[in-house]
């Protein structure tokens, strides 16, 4: 007989993603898509490009996957069923603003956290096409915390599927999902856009870059010290040409 705690997490992670929380996907991806300049004016004169650009938002995730498992990108026009649920939810969030007022907007100002990680990875290429890409906005450069917290996540769940980490799989999806929660309500508390990783990134940046930091700024001291022993030496060898020069100019007089 399974325990209780057994009987919540596979009921958990048996738990159906349609149409509830993929109808939230699709409108906060949407909404973030919104909030870009120049999204609205786009949308009313070329509807089909920003419609394309959506669906890219919505199942950017799914693209991102099928990119590196060797799958066609656009596997996710296969679900009819989706791909319409995503596009009825599109045009009205574009067009018209009564969806900005639907208590999706996080009102602390993180537009981040709104975002979805596959989406905002796959977009920077629709906005190379579209000429809009800037490297300080590139997800590869900047992550963000959804990026950072997917990545954690692909991470632990590869270690999970190759029997290197020692827990069940429902188990494992619902402590994760718990983690994230748990991180949501606490900046949606605290309202606070803090990053839960940056004591980690710190200390992995100092393991891997630090040595290197450490190594260059002791060849910059040896450099500075040796260069004020040359400045010295020469100043000396200055001076006591000067001391020479006087004192023959001295012996000429008195002769």
């Amino acid at each position: 007989m399974a325990s209780p705690w057994e009987e919540l997490t596979l009921a958990f992670s048996s738990m159906s993603m349609f149409p509830f929380f993929d109808i939230a996907h699709y409108l906060v991806s949407v909404m973030a898509l919104k909030r870009q300049p120049g999204a609205v004016a786009v949308a009313w004169k070329n509807p089909i490009s920003s419609w394309f650009t959506a669906m890219l938002h919505c199942f950017g995730g799914g693209i991102l996957s099928c990119v590196l498992l060797a799958e066609p990108p656009l596997k996710f026009l296969a679900n009819n069923t989706n791909v319409l649920l995503a596009s009825s939810i599109c045009f009205p969030g574009l067009f018209f603003a009564t969806c900005s007022t639907l208590g999706c907007r996080n009102e602390g100002g993180d537009q981040n956290l709104e975002n979805r990680a596959g989406g905002s990875v796959i977009t920077n290429f629709e906005q190379l096409v579209r000429g809009s890409w800037r490297p300080q906005a590139d997800e590869w450069l900047k992550m963000s915390y959804p990026a950072k917290v997917t990545l954690l996540g692909s991470i632990i769940f590869t270690f999970q599927h190759t029997e290197h980490l020692a827990i069940a799989k429902h188990n494992l999806v619902f402590l994760y999902t718990m983690f994230l929660v748990g991180i949501k309500i606490v900046t949606m508390i605290t309202e606070t856009a803090t990053v839960p990783f940056a004591p980690l990134e710190d200390a992995l940046r100092w393991i891997l870059f630090g040595w290197q930091q450490q190594f260059s700024s002791h060849e910059k001291k040896s450099e500075i010290k040796s260069s004020s022993r040359g400045s010295g030496s020469s100043t000396s060898k200055s001076i006591a040409g000067t001391s020479d020069k006087v004192k023959k100019k001295h012996t000429k007089k008195t002769d």
